[in-house]
């Protein structure tokens, strides 16, 4: 039996040039955090004692007799990818999917650890997060950037560059008196609202060529972004969550609702200094950055959305417990 933690994460820059139609040309970069808010996977082989030969339970129950009869589409083509059969797998969730939160990425990084962990195999994180990017916009085809993936695995405060070739994770080197300020001034609501990332991501595709310059914006504002975090006033780094989510807002009407759109102005109005809605947008989670000492105020502003307090967390994904299973594949030899 095999149960895996793998965090979701917050993207604060560069949202939108982690495609590859975009930093395949120009190069693409943003910073991000793990969160101590995880998805799980317990995951063990199902003995042959069933009438099903795989049990899945996620928002539903599957049983099936075979991977191709799995609706999930992450689940199934992970079992394809990797040849894992005969399987009981349960998912659970500290926050609801389809939220901004890089929740689907989170699961299919936690679907890879654990078939390699019942495999017997080590998997570094680097393969965990290429491969992770493989089963969600290849095998799965869903449109998307490529950085949920890579934030799941390494975990972290990182700045992550992207180019042709690969990825590269760098750390954001500050004082953990400022990373600690930092993370007493974000503050994070649900709006009541999910959404499809892929539809809007499938938008944001086909506005990357039409809507360049705003893009090469928003890349330029990530090096602002980290040296406001190293050097700088951590009140400009809300200012700049601001002006970017506002250059977000103009590359697709879908990112935001008007109903949000109210949310962040009440916020504002009632003194946070700026935000954004986490992930593709449309719904999910309003993050806002908002000095502590106007933080109630926010609050009551915003009486009617769930605040869900966060702290940053640093160990990416991880095996919780690990015991290893003897497997005979139906009129096979004993295997893994």
């Amino acid at each position: 039996m095999i149960i895996t933690q793998v965090p979701f994460r917050v993207s604060f820059f560069g949202g939108g040039t982690d495609f590859p139609a975009f930093y395949n040309e120009y190069g693409g970069k943003v910073i991000s955090t793990s969160i101590d808010k995880y998805c799980y996977l317990n995951v063990r082989h199902l003995p042959p004692f069933f009438d099903y030969s795989t049990n899945i339970t996620y928002s539903i129950i599957e049983r099936v007799g075979t991977e191709e009869e799995i609706k999930h589409p992450a689940i199934r083509e992970a079992m394809k990818f990797l040849d894992m059969h005969d399987l009981s797998i349960t998912y659970d969730a500290d926050l609801p999917a389809r939220s901004g939160l890089g929740t689907s990425s989170s699961l299919a990084v936690a679907l890879l650890l654990s078939f390699y962990a019942l495999k017997g195999k080590h998997v570094d994180k680097q393969r965990l997060a290429e491969e992770a990017i493989h089963l969600e916009r290849v095998l799965c085809g869903e449109s998307g950037g490529v950085q949920d993936q890579i934030a799941a695995a390494y975990g972290g405060l990182n700045r992550i560059d992207f180019s042709q070739e690969s990825f590269a994770v760098n750390p954001i080197v500050i004082s953990n008196e400022k990373k600690e300020c930092l993370n007493a001034n974000l503050m994070m609501f649900f709006t009541g609202f999910s959404r499809f990332s892929s539809t809007i991501q499938t938008e944001h595709e086909k506005a990357i060529q039409s809507k360049g310059q705003q893009l090469l914006e928003i890349l330029s504002l990530v090096d602002e972004a980290e040296k406001v975090l190293t050097t700088g006033d951590l009140d400009e780094f809300g200012i700049l969550l601001d002006y970017t989510w506002r250059l977000k807002r103009g590359l697709n009407a879908a990112v935001s609702t008007n109903v949000i759109d109210r949310f962040y102005e009440t916020a504002k109005s009632a003194g946070a200094l700026g935000g954004k809605l986490l992930g593709a947008g449309g719904g999910g989670f309003l993050l806002l950055y908002v000095r502590q000492e106007r933080q109630e105020a926010v609050r009551r502003a915003l009486h009617g959305l769930k605040e869900i307090p966060f702290r940053f967390e640093t160990g990416g994904a991880r095996i919780l417990y690990y015991a290893s299973e003897s497997y005979t594949p139906p009129g096979g030899e004993q295997a893994c």
